[in-house]
């Protein structure tokens, strides 16, 4: 009995227990349970509510967008407004408005932007006139308080206009100091009378508007100016050198040497040299080396310091052997000589210091032709060969091994080549072809010695080319019969392009060579083969581009006040140059544009630039203007605008060059 009355004690207090526990979950669920409900009830009507801000949201941003539309003075003041229907049409007004219980309102601000054009707070960066931030906010407060927002930025489009300067006539209008307008390398699209502005000269004239000095040289007797080399002054102020050779008949001196003063250059003739029909020339500053067709004698080497009854004497040989062949191309570095023959051979001579004697050659190697034209350049040999289907042969010196060649595609044969200072390019002149149309001078990428390629072409016209030379400036003489026998070519990039028109000479040009002196004054001289044979083409720039130009603008006028909101401009800066910008905007004074202007930088003063700090390898750059006023004579909004660019190198054979600049500007 005691047992059965426990248990039943045990199973009430278990259920007491479960009722705690279900009041206890009913105190905690239910409270949620209720506001669930009341939540759910509530919640359609906060998303109506939800919905219609949406849209509100969406319709101010598109009356605000038909303003800016209609009219970029409809958002230019910054502030906050409401959009409201006033003549069918979206308009503004100050303030927020509250209907239907929503408030809604846009905020107009200003924007900044850095250099490089992309977006940054305020005060940072430059003020962007022609962007404006729109921030929308919508809110309500039934059935309890909430808010939306949406920001965009809106753009003066429609008004916008561009102007740009990128010709010739335009750059020409501009003030140069210290820089020059030269014509564009025509693109994939060229532009009519393209131009583009670099650095001057750093001599005494313009290679590209050359033009043949007054001061010339009869070489004695009847012979036919056939070649010429020449080096300059071992110091400044003494006369540069040049080596001026005739051949094609026995009728004149073998070897002329031509001292050329400087300021104005006037040539004279030290003495002469007599006795063979000659075909190639080289010069050094104590003896000169000249080929001929005596058998025995194919490389005959003149004593430039022994001089007896105003003529030179021989000092030695270079002799063939056995081998039937005339001399045709010669060059000598240190203590050896190289030497082509007409039998197709190349031939290396070991020289001593006075160069007396009779050498014959150490060894020679087969090439694919005549090498009309060598230059040794370290330890390779760069031949110009008399083939039409292989024009360049490099040798190996050292070894006497046979490198790399090229067919540059004309079918015609080799006649000249030079090559750079980093030996990274060689330029080939061939014969002309006129009636397929074919190009006659290449520069040859010869980075690899085993793997040549053509890079770069240029027609020159109905010349026919018979020799080529460096000359500063990255850029190139080629002479010839024919056409126009004086051309100046341009080496930027690889990409061949007449430079200047020219020099119509009517005669026969056989041969340049150029020079640059210690001074930094450039020439180049020609043979020819009509009277004066020996002719003088003072160039620039000498040495190099001048180190620092100033271009300004003319001045852009559009006809009324207008904000100038960006500019843009491309150009080319190369490895030690520079290139920077400033701009001017004024009111007119008295109805017409002001004569002097304010231009200013980055900071809207005129002792800063854009950009303020060159960047290496920039090629473009974009920029908002200043908005304001700065200074004694800049105004954004204005009406008369003029641009300036300031052009500086270390390198005086690199030169920054500006292609186009565009202002973008707004009514």
């Amino acid at each position: 009995m005691v047992r059965l009355l426990m248990f039943i004690d045990m199973k009430k207090g278990q259920s007491l227990v479960e009722l705690l526990v279900a009041i206890g979950l009913t105190s905690i669920l239910l409270p949620a349970l209720i506001t669930g409900l009341i939540n759910s009830r509530e919640g359609k009507p906060q998303l109506a509510q939800r919905v219609k801000a949406v849209s509100l949201m969406r319709e101010t941003q598109e009356a605000v967008r038909s303003m800016r539309n209609r009219d970029w003075s409809n958002i230019a003041v910054n502030g906050t407004y409401h959009p409201l229907i006033w003549n069918n049409m979206w308009a503004s007004e100050s303030g927020l408005i509250t209907l239907d219980g929503f408030t809604r309102s846009y905020t107009v601000s200003s924007v900044n932007r850095n250099a490089a054009g992309a977006l940054v707070p305020t005060p940072t960066g430059t003020l962007d006139p022609s962007t404006k931030k729109i921030d929308v906010i919508i809110s309500w407060t039934q059935p309890y308080t909430s808010s939306i927002d949406s920001t965009i930025y809106l753009t003066r489009w429609r008004d916008n206009l561009p102007y740009e300067e990128t010709t010739e006539d335009q750059f020409n209008a501009g003030t140069k100091t210290g820089t020059v307008v030269r014509s564009s390398a025509p693109q994939p699209i060229p532009t009519p009378g393209d131009g583009e502005i670099i650095l001057g000269s750093g001599g005494h004239s313009d290679w590209c508007n050359a033009s043949l000095n007054e001061n010339t040289q009869e070489l004695p007797k009847n012979g036919v100016g056939k070649a010429i080399s020449a080096i300059p002054g071992v110091s400044d102020g003494l006369p540069n050198q040049a080596a001026a050779v005739t051949g094609e008949n026995s009728s004149g001196v073998s070897f002329a040497n031509v001292l050329i003063g400087d300021d104005p250059p006037s040539p004279s003739i030290e003495a002469t040299f007599d006795g063979y029909k000659t075909n190639g020339v080289f010069t050094e500053q104590d003896y000169a080396y000249i080929t001929t067709d005596s058998n025995g004698k194919q490389g005959v080497i003149i004593n430039l310091n022994s001089i007896s009854g105003g003529k030179y004497l021989a000092a030695g040989y270079l002799d063939l052997g056995s081998a039937s062949a005339n001399g045709v191309s010669i060059f000598v570095l240190n203590d050896k000589a190289y030497l082509t023959g007409t039998n197709g051979k190349l031939y290396k001579f070991t020289l001593p210091i006075d160069r007396s004697g009779t050498f014959l050659p150490d060894s020679n190697v087969v090439l694919p032709g005549v090498g009309n034209k060598i230059i040794v350049k370290d330890n390779y040999a760069y031949i110009a060969i008399n083939n039409t289907s292989t024009q360049i042969q490099i040798v190996d010196i050292s070894s006497m091994t046979l490198k790399g060649t090229i067919n540059v595609g004309n079918s015609r044969n080799g006649i000249d080549v030079t090559v750079n200072d980093t030996a990274t390019r060689a330029y080939l002149a061939t014969a002309v072809n006129i009636d397929s149309n074919q190009k006659e001078f290449f520069a040859i990428n010869i980075s690899n010695k085993d793997s040549l390629t053509s890079v770069g072409n240029f027609d020159t016209g109905a010349m026919d080319p018979k020799g080529t030379a460096l000359i500063p400036g990255s850029l190139a003489v080629l002479v010839g019969h024919g056409g126009i026998e004086y051309q100046v070519v341009r080496l930027d990039n690889d990409n061949l392009q007449a430079c200047g028109s020219g020099v119509d000479a009517n005669i026969n040009i056989n041969g340049v060579a150029s020079v640059k002196e210690a001074d930094n004054d450039a020439y180049s001289y020609i043979i020819s083969d009509s009277d004066p044979e020996f002719r003088i083409v003072e160039g620039g720039p000498g040495g190099g581009y001048s180190n620092q130009g100033i271009f300004e603008s003319q001045t852009f006028n559009p006809g009324y006040q207008t904000a100038d909101n960006r500019f843009e401009a491309n150009f080319s800066q190369p490895s030690g140059s520079t290139i920077q910008f400033q701009v001017a905007l004024a009111n007119q004074v008295a109805g017409s544009c002001p004569g002097t202007y304010t231009f200013v930088g980055q900071d809207g003063t005129s002792s800063t630039w854009f950009p303020l700090t060159p960047t290496p390898g920039l090629t473009s750059y974009s920029t908002p203007f200043p908005f304001g006023t700065y200074g004694a004579n800049y105004s954004n909004p204005g009406q008369c605008f003029r641009y300036k660019v300031n052009m500086s190198t270390t390198d005086t054979n690199q030169t920054p060059v500006l292609y186009d600049f565009t202002i973008n500007y707004s009514p």
